[in-house]
């Protein structure tokens, strides 16, 4: 049966509606029946308006003018904590395999807020840049081709700028597995590929969880 919802992002978020609702009728029906009759109907009515927003068309596709020659196959690949995961490097391996195939690595520079907020970035600058790094030293001792930057905090943005730059004919996004990953949570997968016409390939990596994927 197909889902109703975009994402699993999407259909979790109307759970947990559904169930902070449900709660606040059960609260103010003990206070009030009255009251309780009117928190169920104006929250039934925002829940089936979340509900026809969350199930409603996806937004097309912008298309990606990839770049380089007719048989290069450019494959973007976006990770932060999990940038040096076995996972993803075995599958960097196996992509590498066939025909002539280049690589951009994006490491997003992820911040807590408040260091966002004034403006202190040069700490998440500088560890997403080591680990980005330490992976184009791996793949090159392989003999594999790849550049690499560091990209915006925000991994949507980042992958935004890396498209617009680089032109890939794929996407590769790694993350922490569900439940670990704040990426996930906020639906960057499922975000990519609706927002791009070229194949997204998600890669999760079991590593210790930090701040961020």
């Amino acid at each position: 049966m197909e889902s109703p919802f975009r994402s699993e992002a999407a259909a979790f978020r109307f759970l947990l509606i559904t169930i902070g609702a449900f709660a606040l009728i059960v609260v103010t029906s003990a206070i009030s029946t009255v009251l309780g009759f009117l928190t169920f109907l104006v929250l039934t009515a925002a829940a089936v308006a979340v509900y026809l927003r969350q199930r409603g068309p996806a937004p097309e596709q912008a298309h990606v003018d990839a770049q380089g020659g007719p048989n290069e196959r450019r494959i973007l690949v976006v990770a932060n904590e999990t940038l040096g995961g076995e996972e993803l490097l075995s599958a960097i391996s196996t992509m590498a395999l066939s025909e002539r195939t280049h690589f951009h690595v994006v490491c997003p520079a992820l911040n807590s807020r408040l260091k966002t907020y004034t403006s202190d970035e040069d700490p998440a600058r500088e560890a997403a840049q080591q680990r980005l790094d330490v992976t184009l030293a791996r793949l090159a001792s392989v003999g594999i081709e790849a550049t690499g930057a560091v990209g915006d905090g925000d991994p949507l943005v980042a992958v935004d700028d890396a498209v617009r730059t680089y032109g890939p004919r794929e996407i590769v996004i790694s993350t922490h597995p569900p439940g670990k990953s704040n990426w996930l949570e906020k639906g960057v997968v499922e975000s990519v590929r609706s927002r791009f016409d070229v194949p997204v390939t998600h890669v999760v990596v079991d590593a210790a969880p930090g701040p961020g994927d």
